[in-house]
């Protein structure tokens, strides 16, 4: 202490011939500020501290830069006006503060911006946990006081948009939204984000009512709403360009106009821009983004919408199930495709078409069942029941997976009220009587593979004739029909079904 106060003794009559001498003149002519002097010299502060103040500058000695960690001073100096000048600054006050000016607690903001703390007690005056070891050293532009330690700022906490949006006077009902959508665990993450945030005047334009409706689901609506006004990267305003469009984290995309009269995100105008946090930047705007309502799709919409399907549209129009097919649901539908009615016999959509109400209606409603089941919801040989009441067989194998014996070719086309599963030929139910085998057209399918089979309940005899006119087969069946074809050669065959004042003609290939 005796060494120090001789020292300063010294130094201030080697002053005594300058007429102006500065806070920074004093720590040059310190024997125990070198350290000191260098740092602020890199720090570029010695003209700033020379200026006309005043300034109260905690000076520190060189031993009290020693008693940092090994390389901690080397450090700083790499990268002077950085972290330097914020610790330069930290030691020093906009104004004169002589030791009679301090008091117990007192708390100074320092030119760094974070505040020091005074404490007087029986060790002396301290500031932070420095002392004070020589006070008042005058000078023309203020005061130097001698301290034993190297004060250092706390660490800045970071700033978040949520920070930011919290701190706001005019984003009150912003912040209440973002708590109750429960979004300020994400929105305080790392980021980085653009939040283009309405004021509480923005939100009270809204109508009557409305806020407090999305309050009451907040995880729902409100959340939408909320993540359209959110970027999942970091816009500044000089990144914004008329006509761009740009992605929110709700899935839908905001526009950008430029004008003479300002920067417009949607129909909202940008008040203030480029508010700068830790994890992105936010800009006020004037008005709520609202996004587009989701259009909803239907089972009818996926099979008006498909060019694979314009038979089985033709065929649900003439039906009247586009209303019942476009309710809520659920539905799978197996959706046949043009191919697949192509197959039928020669003319059998076009008489199916002139009674749609009739076997065209069933045929359609056992291609629906009355709930959503996916690919991972069928099993082999699972049934299922359809809408026209009787069931359709599911078999999983190594081709693939099949409905009776129709194949899936296209799984899991999701609606908003289901599901539609694109099959390979037309699903046809089993008649119960003469009169329904009469309006129905059999496909086997056509071209035939080993076996024939007609699905039904009644007595009927088939017969099958080559083109030659040779019969080739004659059998009664008391119910299904099951023929195997292997021994007919290849070629075309016409085949006659006939019961009780019953007669049925179709052809088929093998």
């Amino acid at each position: 202490m005796k060494q120090i106060l001789f020292s300063f003794f010294l130094s201030i009559l080697s002053l005594t011939c300058l007429s102006q001498i500065s806070v920074v003149d004093i720590i040059v002519n310190s024997p125990d500020h070198n350290t000191l002097e260098a740092a602020v010299v890199a720090a570029e502060l010695a003209d700033d501290l020379s200026g006309p103040g005043p300034f109260t500058v905690f000076a520190p000695t060189d031993a009290a830069f020693a008693a940092l960690p090994a390389g901690v001073v080397d450090a700083l100096l790499v990268d002077p006006t950085g972290d330097l000048a914020q610790i330069l600054l930290y030691h020093v006050v906009g104004a004169q503060a002589l030791s009679t000016d301090l008091t117990d607690g007192q708390n100074i903001t320092t030119l760094q911006g974070d505040d020091i703390t005074v404490s007087i007690n029986m060790n002396g005056v301290m500031i932070n946990l420095s002392t004070v070891v020589v006070a008042d050293i005058i000078a023309d532009n203020g005061v130097v006081h001698v301290i034993d330690a190297v004060l250092l700022p706390p660490a800045p906490q970071p700033t978040t948009v949520v920070d930011v949006i919290v701190n706001s006077d005019v984003h009150t009902t912003l912040e209440a939204a973002v708590v109750a959508a429960g979004l300020v665990e994400t929105l305080s993450g790392t980021g980085p984000f653009t939040v283009f945030a309405p004021t509480d005047n923005a939100f009270a334009a809204l109508p009557a009512g409305t806020i407090e409706t999305l309050l009451a689901d907040p995880t729902g609506a409100l959340t939408q709403i909320l993540l359209y006004h959110v970027v999942g990267t970091e816009a500044l305003s000089t990144d914004l360009t008329d006509g761009q469009t740009v992605t929110t984290l709700q899935g839908q995309t905001v526009t950008v106009t430029i004008n003479t009269e300002g920067v417009f995100i949607n129909n909202a105008q940008v008040t203030v821009a480029d508010i700068m946090t830790d994890n992105g930047v936010i800009h006020v705007i004037d008005a709520v983004l609202v996004p587009q309502q989701p259009v909803s799709t239907t089972v009818v919409d996926i099979i008006v919408n498909s060019a694979e399907h314009n038979t089985l549209e033709a065929a649900v129009v003439a039906a009247g199930l586009v209303e019942t097919l476009s309710g809520d649901g659920p539905f799978t539908v197996f959706a046949p495709t043009d191919a697949a009615f192509a197959l039928l016999p020669t003319g059998t959509v076009e008489t199916l078409l002139d009674d749609p109400t009739g076997a065209l209606t069933q045929i359609l409603l056992y291609h629906v069942v009355g709930a959503e089941a996916l690919s991972t919801d069928l099993t082999d040989g699972q049934t299922v029941s359809t809408l026209q009441g009787q069931p359709v067989t599911v078999t999983i194998n190594a081709s693939g997976v099949f409905i009776n014996t129709a194949q899936v070719v296209m799984a899991d086309v999701t609606a908003d009220n289901g599901v539609v599963h694109v099959i390979d030929a037309v699903l046809l139910p089993t008649p119960t009587s003469v009169s329904q085998i009469e309006n129905t057209y059999f496909t086997f399918p056509n071209p035939v593979n080993s076996f024939i089979n007609i699905p039904t309940t009644t007595n009927v005899n088939v017969e099958i004739v080559s083109l030659n006119g040779q019969v080739v087969f004659n059998q009664n069946f008391n119910g299904n029909v099951n023929i195997n074809t292997d021994n007919l050669s290849n070629g075309i065959y016409v085949m006659k079904l006939s019961g009780d004042n019953f007669n049925q003609m179709c052809k088929f290939v093998k």
